[in-house]
C-alpha cells in the first residue's frame, strides 16, 4: 500500500509539480490550497507525512502545525519555506516539525527527506509498539492462571502474529472480549495503525453502512461533501465490531464482500476502493442459532470463524476470580487513594461460591463498589450487594462437592477425555439434541457446554431448539 503525502501550499503550480513527481513514485499525493481544507483533509485521510507551507492565506503555518501534532503526535510535517522565512521555518521545528525545505528546492533532494521522515516515524511508532507490549494491552495483562486462560493466551499470541483477517470472539457479556481485541491489535504488526471499535447494536443499520463504508456528496438528502468510512481510514489497523449478531441482514453482505475482496464502494460511489484491515468480530448471541432463524448469513458466519475464540465465563474460571480481585484491588487503591489489602476470609468463600453472572465486568463493578464504602483494612461481606453476601450457593457448592458417584475403571484404565464426550453425548441423548437442556443435565453454562460440544465435534447431534 502507497504511502499517502498531504501537500499544503497555496500556489498551485507547486502542488502540481509535487503531486506530478512524487505522485510517480511510491506515494500517494494529495493536496490543500489553505490551512482549513488541509486540517479537514488531515482529519479525514490521516496522511503518511505532511508538506506544509509556512506561508498560507487564512492562517498561519504554525498554527496549522500544532493542531495537526494535537491530532497525530507521530506524524512528520516537513516545512517549505522561501529563503526570508529561514527563522519562523526554524522556530516551526520548535512545535515538532521533522525538517524544513526552502523553496526553490529540489525533488531528488526532497524525496531523501521524506523518505529519512517516514523512516524515522516509523522506527517511533515501533519503539511506542514495543513498549505497548509491556503495558496495558500486553499478553502478561491477561489476569489468570486457569487452564482454560493459560489455552487462550496460547492462540491469541498466535493469532496476534499470524496474517489472519479475520476473528470471530464469543462469549457471555462481561467476559472481556473488547479487552482481548485490544490485546490482539497492540500485539500485532498493526499495532501502529487505527483500532477502531464499532459497537452494531448501538447505531441503526443505515449509519453504520455510512461510518464503515463512507459516502460520496449527494449519496442521501444532507451528504454535502464526501466522507472516508472507517475501512479507509483504518486500512493497515484493526477494525473491532462488537455484537456482530445484531448487524444488519443486508449489512452483512457488503461486510462479507470486504472480507473476501478486500474492497468496498462508498455509499453512492462507483469506485472499488482496496482495504488491508483485520476484523475482529464479537458477539454474546448464539451465532448459530441466529443461523437458523434466518437473521444471520452463514456464509459469513464461516468466514469470521477463520480463527475463534471462547471466552470463558468467570464462574468456570474459579481460581482466577481472586487474582483478578486483587488485581482490581491494587488498581482502584491507585486512584481512590487507598490502602485495601485484599478480601477478607468470608469474602473469598462468598466469591468463590458465587455464580458471577456479569462475569468479569460484574466482578469489578463490586469490587469497586465495596472499596469506596470500605474504611478497613480488607473488604467484608457488609460492603458487598446482597445478591452474594447472602447467596446460598456457599451451602449448595458443598453439598454438590460431597456427592460422590460410583464410576468403575477397567484395569486397563480409561481415557478421561471419552468419558467427557460420552457424557455429553448422554445428556445431548437426553434431551434429544436440546443443548439448553443438555447443558443443565450437567450443571454447565451453555458457552461452556458448547465449547465442549465443538471441541468433540458433536455439533451434529444437536436439535435447532435453545
Amino acid at each position: 500500500m502507497r504511502e499517502k503525502i498531504l501537500v499544503v501550499d497555496d500556489e498551485r503550480l507547486i502542488r502540481w509539480s509535487l503531486k506530478e513527481n512524487l505522485g510517480k513514485s511510491r506515494y500517494e499525493v494529495i493536496e490543500a490550497e489553505n490551512g482549513n481544507d488541509a486540517l479537514k483533509i488531515f482529519s479525514e485521510s490521516l496522511p503518511d507525512i505532511v508538506l506544509l507551507d509556512i506561508n498560507l492565506p487564512d492562517m498561519s503555518g504554525i498554527e496549522v502545525l500544532r493542531s495537526i501534532k494535537g491530532m497525530d503526535k507521530d506524524v512528520p510535517v516537513v516545512i517549505i519555506t522561501a529563503f526570508g522565512n529561514i527563522q519562523t521555518a526554524v522556530d516551526a521545528m520548535k512545535f515538532g516539525a521533522y525538517d524544513f525545505i526552502e523553496k526553490p528546492f529540489e525533488i531528488e533532494k526532497l524525496n531523501i527527506v521524506i523518505e529519512k521522515a517516514l523512516e524515522n516515524a516509523f522506527l517511533r511508532r515501533e519503539v511506542t509498539r514495543y513498549r505497548t507490549k509491556d503495558g496495558d494491552y500486553a499478553l502478561e495483562s491477561i489476569v489468570g492462571n486457569s487452564l482454560r486462560m493459560q489455552e487462550l493466551k496460547k492462540i491469541i499470541r498466535r493469532i496476534a502474529a499470524s496474517n489472519t483477517t479475520t476473528v470471530l470472539l464469543e462469549g457471555e457479556t462481561g467476559t472481556g472480549k473488547d479487552f482481548i481485541a485490544r490485546v490482539i491489535h497492540d500485539q500485532s504488526s498493526r499495532s501502529h495503525k487505527s483500532f477502531i471499535d464499532v459497537n452494531c447494536a448501538a447505531l441503526p443499520g443505515n449509519l453504520i453502512e455510512s461510518e464503515l463504508f463512507g459516502y460520496e456528496r449527494g449519496a442521501f438528502t444532507g451528504a454535502s461533501g464526501s466522507k472516508k468510512g472507517l475501512f479507509e481510514i483504518s486500512s493497515g489497523g484493526t477494525i473491532y465490531l462488537d455484537e456482530i449478531g445484531d448487524m444488519n441482514y443486508d449489512l452483512q453482505a457488503k461486510l462479507l464482500k470486504v472480507i473476501d475482496t478486500k474492497t468496498f464502494r462508498r455509499l453512492g460511489g462507483t469506485t472499488e476502493i482496496m482495504t488491508d484491515v483485520r476484523i475482529i468480530a464479537a458477539t454474546n448471541r448464539d451465532l448459530q442459532a441466529k443461523m437458523k432463524a434466518g437473521t444471520f448469513r452463514e456464509d459469513l458466519y464461516w468466514r469470521l470463524k477463520v480463527m475463534q475464540l471462547l471466552m470463558p465465563p468467570l464462574r468456570e474460571r474459579g481460581e482466577d476470580i481472586l487474582l483478578l480481585s486483587q488485581k482490581f484491588i491494587d488498581r482502584l487503591n491507585v486512584e481512590f487513594k487507598k490502602h485495601i489489602k485484599g478480601l477478607s476470609e468470608e469474602t473469598m468463600k462468598l466469591f468463590l461460591s458465587y455464580k458471577w453472572p456479569g462475569n468479569v465486568r460484574e466482578l469489578k463493578n463490586v469490587i469497586e463498589r465495596a472499596m469506596i464504602l470500605e474504611s478497613e483494612e480488607y473488604i467484608t461481606p457488609e460492603h458487598l450487594p446482597a445478591e452474594i453476601a447472602q447467596s446460598d450457593d456457599l451451602r449448595t457448592v458443598k453439598q454438590k462437592s460431597g456427592e460422590r458417584f460410583d464410576i468403575p475403571i477397567p484395569e486397563g484404565g480409561l481415557d478421561i477425555e471419552n468419558v467427557e464426550k460420552e457424557l455429553l453425548r448422554k445428556a445431548l441423548e437426553m434431551a434429544k439434541g436440546n443443548q439448553s437442556k443438555a447443558a443443565r443435565l450437567l450443571n454447565l453454562g451453555r458457552d461452556a457446554f458448547r465449547y465442549r460440544v465443538q471441541k468433540f465435534g458433536l455439533e451434529g447431534e444437536m436439535s435447532g431448539e435453545n
